[in-house]
């Protein structure tokens, strides 16, 4: 491989490290009493926020690609991301209540534009090149990995030590991440420096004109609720969800309306609706494992391996490890998985997969005593399991399928509405995890399990139909 391209493997693998490491330990910061350097919020507010946050950085990530393509450049882009996600990690790293506030929307914005545009990077620096597909194979294995030491290093850091602390060495790893590509930008050979096809005159000025009344109607929002006294940690976890559900309605009824399609277009990302409302059940269900999963084994599983307490964010290591180690199996067996009709029969073994670990997770629930009796981690571990024999499948099947919904143009709107539909999930996962806590934990695990299961039927069922839909 290139020099250029060891840069972007290690900066996406440092980066990944950053965001694996802040979906490790959020949740269970938030629910850490202030005593301790937490933020003292209730288990419903503080599983909420991490779905907010994800939903808030997928939302985003749309508006990331265009900023890359239409106005920095993908390259300076994703230098800009990575300086975003240092500051963000720098604000968290000071002991004070007030950072998450500010320091969570940094981070999702770095994460917005950083992701887009790393994909592109590497797209363009391969250009046509038969190396591709194998470089950005490599490149996955790259974040797992990232996935599989995050939790093992910050995890123990915040849990054992300091909070604060865990967020200070990310914020070090993201700022060599910065430099790195500050000083290795000879090798791109001054691709990315500028926008593909830079804003014109007129738009910069409609751009203008729009964000001069969007940004003062927010900020006077804000100050409404904050004089009212309702600007509250509830209240901003409500707003992002209501913001990640609707942007992505949005988006997709204004891209199917686009003039520049065909009628069969048309029907193909009809169909194709049902795909990105499946990926958005699927990464509802899995973000579990950051929030109220995470609380959970924190509460009532039995850490104790051999006299030592194991963190109960170290479990989050758990699916990158199963899928570092079963993706390759599950990759040669995926081109002959469901035939002509692959795309319904696929998805619906993703969603199958998660819906059996949640009914698993329900009957693990049950065998929590109220005396206090913990559970062994081997039900977690089995959970995390089928999350990543599912992701594994649901992440090939959607990204593959979405490249021939629509033409070569648009390819990068259709890709750029999975993240959209990602937020959906983290949306309204924000939501329902507060079920989590009113209605007993083992109707809760089952009754989400079922409702997979039930989806993955179904698309099993129209699979057929499904496959008319999209040809």
């Amino acid at each position: 491989m290139p020099r250029w391209y060891v840069t972007l493997f290690t900066s996406d693998a440092m980066e990944r490290f950053g965001f694996y490491g802040l979906q490790a330990i959020l949740v269970l910061y938030a629910a850490a009493p202030a005593a301790r350097g937490g933020l003292g919020l209730a288990m419903t507010d503080a599983a909420a926020l991490f779905g907010a946050w994800i939903g808030l950085m997928f939302m985003l990530s749309l508006a990331g690609g265009w900023v890359g393509d239409r106005w920095l450049g993908n390259r300076t882009a994703l230098l800009a991301g990575c300086a975003v996600n240092v500051a963000g990690y720098l604000i968290l790293a000071v002991p004070a209540g007030w950072t998450a506030a500010v320091a969570l929307p940094l981070l999702a914005i770095g994460g917005a534009v950083y992701k887009p545009n790393h994909q592109a990077m590497i797209n363009r620096m391969f250009g046509g090149n038969r190396s591709r597909e194998s470089g950005i194979s490599l490149m996955y294995v790259a974040s797992q990995v990232s996935a599989l030491l995050a939790p093992l290093i910050a995890g123990y850091l915040g849990e054992r030590v300091s909070w604060h602390l865990a967020f200070l060495t990310i914020a070090m790893v993201l700022l060599a991440t910065t430099v790195q590509l500050w000083v290795t930008a000879g090798q791109f050979r001054g691709v990315g420096t500028t926008p593909i096809r830079p804003l014109d005159p007129a738009e910069l000025r409609t751009i203008a004109r729009r964000l001069a009344v969007w940004c003062p109607a927010i900020v006077v929002v804000l100050a409404a609720l904050a004089i009212a006294g309702l600007l509250s940690a509830t209240v901003a976890i409500g707003m992002i969800g209501l913001l990640s559900v609707v942007t992505p309605i949005v988006c997709y009824v204004r891209l199917r309306g686009d003039p520049a399609l065909a009628p069969v277009d048309r029907r193909r990302l009809a169909f194709f609706l049902f795909v990105y409302l499946g990926s958005a059940l699927f990464w509802m269900i899995v973000a579990h494992a950051a929030s109220l999963l995470n609380l959970f084994a924190r509460d009532h599983v039995d850490l104790d391996v051999f006299e030592f307490v194991v963190p109960a964010s170290w479990l989050q290591a758990a699916t990158p490890l199963f899928i570092l180690l079963l993706a390759p199996v599950i990759a040669s067996a995926l081109p002959r998985l469901g035939g002509r009709n692959n795309v319904g029969t696929k998805f619906s073994a993703g969603l199958l997969l998660v819906g059996i670990g949640f009914l698993v997770m329900s009957v693990a629930t049950s065998l929590v005593g109220e005396d206090g009796t913990k559970i062994s981690p081997w039900w977690m571990v089995f959970v995390y399991l089928t999350h990543a024999c599912g992701e594994v499948i649901i992440a090939a099947v959607t990204i593959s399928a979405a490249a021939d919904v629509l033409p070569a143009g648009f390819l990068g709107r259709t890709l750029g509405m999975l993240w959209l539909f990602a937020g959906l999930g983290g949306g309204i996962g924000s939501g329902v995890v507060r079920l989590g806590t009113v209605m007993p934990e083992p109707l809760y695990y089952s009754l989400l399990g079922s409702v997979a299961i039930l989806c993955g039927l179904a698309f099993w069922t129209g699979r057929r139909a499904l496959t008319r839909g999209l040809s």
